[in-house]
């Protein structure tokens, strides 16, 4: 069975089931802006996710893990608005992406409604990191990330109150916050 094929089976196996679903809804204001992200996975013998390190000297988020992702624009659906942002970020053409489909919504307590947007990706894609959008990317394998074991929950105050967040280290990568929320969602979707 083709990882496409494997995917398919989990991501509709997953959403036919009830989970236990983590965002930062108690955080958020009433206007929530839409936004999507490509959870792309490599077609490999260890799959994995391709994530970003956001450039130091960003505005949100400055230096942080994530999916390659970003607002939806009017006329846009999710599907159309995380490939454009992986065209944008990382080089990622439309032509070697397999989607499989949309997962949980995540609220951030940033004002966001992200919708992630699973898919696949061959092993040997080219990447080409934009420099303002991209300081680095990395690849984690699914099976790690997707590993409750791996998971560390904290928490720390924030505009007053105490948030708790999902930390996951992958070699030298923290992927924490909003990232690592989605990648929970994820892994309670689909039984890797």
């Amino acid at each position: 069975m083709s990882l496409v094929e494997r995917m398919r089976r989990l991501h509709a196996e997953g959403h036919a089931r009830e989970i236990e679903h983590r965002d930062e809804t108690g955080f958020a204001g009433t206007e929530l802006r839409s936004a999507a992200v490509l959870a792309a996975v490599t077609e490999r013998e260890r799959p994995g996710f391709l994530l970003i390190h956001r450039p130091s000297n960003m505005r949100s988020h400055p230096g942080q893990v994530a999916f390659p992702g970003g607002k939806i624009d009017p006329g846009e659906d999710a599907v159309e608005a995380a490939l454009r942002e992986a065209w944008e970020e990382l080089g990622i053409r439309e032509r070697d992406v397999t989607v499989i489909g949309t997962s949980d919504i995540y609220c951030t307590g940033s004002g966001y409604a992200i919708t992630p947007v699973l898919a696949v990706v061959p092993p040997d894609i080219e990447i080409n990191p934009s420099p303002t959008e991209v300081a680095r990317w990395f690849e984690a394998p699914v099976d790690f990330v997707f590993d409750n074991a791996n998971h560390t929950v904290h928490s720390a105050f924030w505009q007053g109150q105490e948030r708790r967040y999902i930390e996951i280290l992958w070699q030298e990568h923290r992927i924490w916050g909003v990232t690592a929320g989605i990648i929970a969602n994820l892994a309670k979707r689909i039984a890797w």
